[in-house]
C-alpha cells in the first residue's frame, strides 16, 4: 500500500531557486509536505513555487540571506505562520570559491563563503532548533559536501566550510536528541547542477562524467531522495550521520 513519506510535514529549504534545493523541494512535495521555499534569488525561488503548486503542490517563498541571523529569524517566523508550524528543514543554501592557492586566497573570499556555507547552517539550525525544542520534535538535514571528508583542491574555505558542517550536525544532533530531534549531513559528489554546467564548457563536461566511477554526474532529485528519507519517519532512529552521495566516488 502506496503512502506519503512527508505528509503532514512541514519543511523549510534553503538555497531552494535551483540546483538540489529546487529538486529537493519539488520531491517533498511530492511526498506531501508542505513547503518554505528560502533563498537570495527571488526570481528562481518564486518560480520553484510554481512548479510546486502546479504538481498540486503547497509553497511559499521567502526571500531570505543565510548569513544574516535576522533574515533566518524571519524565514523560521514565516515557515511557522505560512505552513501552520514546523517538523523539518533542508539547510543547503550554499556555494564555492574559485579555485586558488591556498597561500593566494582572497581574505574577503573566505569571509564570503563561510558566511554562507558555514555561520548560515549555524543560524539556519539555532533558529530551526530553537522552535524544535519547544515542540518536541523536529528533523533537520544539511547539505555537506565530499569536500566535507576530502579537500577539495584550490578551495580551502568551501573545505573548511563544508567540514564544519558536519561538526555542526554532530554536536546538535548529540545535543537535542532527548527533545525528539534529529540532525543529519548529507555529503553530496558530482552532481548536475546549473552552477556546474556554467562553469566548465560541454567537452569538459563530458570528460567530468567519464572520470566519475558510473561515468555519469549525479542528478540533484537523487540528493532530494536521500534528504526525503532522512528528514521522514523512515529514518525515525538515524540522527549524528553524514550519508555520501556521490556513487563510489570516495572509494578510490
Amino acid at each position: 500500500m502506496s503512502r506519503l513519506r512527508l505528509a503532514d510535514s512541514k519543511l523549510i529549504v534553503t538555497g531552494a531557486a535551483n540546483g538540489i534545493g529546487r529538486s529537493a523541494a519539488l520531491r517533498f512535495a511530492e511526498e506531501g509536505a508542505a513547503v518554505l521555499v528560502a533563498d537570495r534569488d527571488a526570481r528562481g525561488g518564486e518560480e520553484t513555487c510554481r512548479q510546486i503548486r502546479e504538481a498540486g503542490g503547497q509553497a511559499f517563498f521567502h526571500e531570505t540571506d543565510v548569513s544574516q541571523e535576522a533574515s533566518v529569524r524571519d524565514m523560521v517566523a514565516k515557515a511557522v505562520s505560512a505552513l501552520g508550524g514546523l517538523t523539518g528543514a533542508f539547510n543547503n543554501a550554499g556555494f564555492s570559491e574559485p579555485p586558488s592557492a591556498f597561500d593566494e586566497s582572497d581574505f574577503s573570499t573566505w569571509q564570503a563563503v563561510l558566511a554562507v556555507d558555514l555561520t548560515g547552517v549555524f543560524l539556519c539550525m539555532k533558529h530551526e532548533l530553537a522552535f524544535m525544542k519547544q515542540q518536541g520534535r523536529g528533523s533537520i538535514v544539511n547539505t555537506s559536501s565530499v569536500a566535507g571528508l576530502v579537500c577539495a583542491p584550490g578551495r580551502v574555505a568551501y573545505t573548511a566550510a563544508k567540514h564544519g558542517v558536519l561538526g555542526l550536525t554532530k554536536h546538535a544532533a548529540r545535543e537535542f536528541a532527548r527533545h525528539g530531534i534529529r540532525v543529519n549531513a548529507i555529503c553530496p559528489g558530482m552532481i548536475d547542477t546549473p552552477g556546474l554546467r556554467g562553469s566548465i564548457d560541454d567537452a569538459g563536461f563530458a570528460a567530468l562524467s567519464e572520470r566519475t566511477a558510473p561515468g555519469r554526474l549525479g542528478q540533484p532529485r537523487e540528493v532530494g531522495d536521500v534528504a526525503a528519507w532522512l528528514l521522514s519517519e523512515d529514518a525515525s532512529y538515524v540522527s549524528g550521520e553524514t550519508i555520501v552521495v556521490d556513487h563510489a566516488g570516495l572509494t578510490r
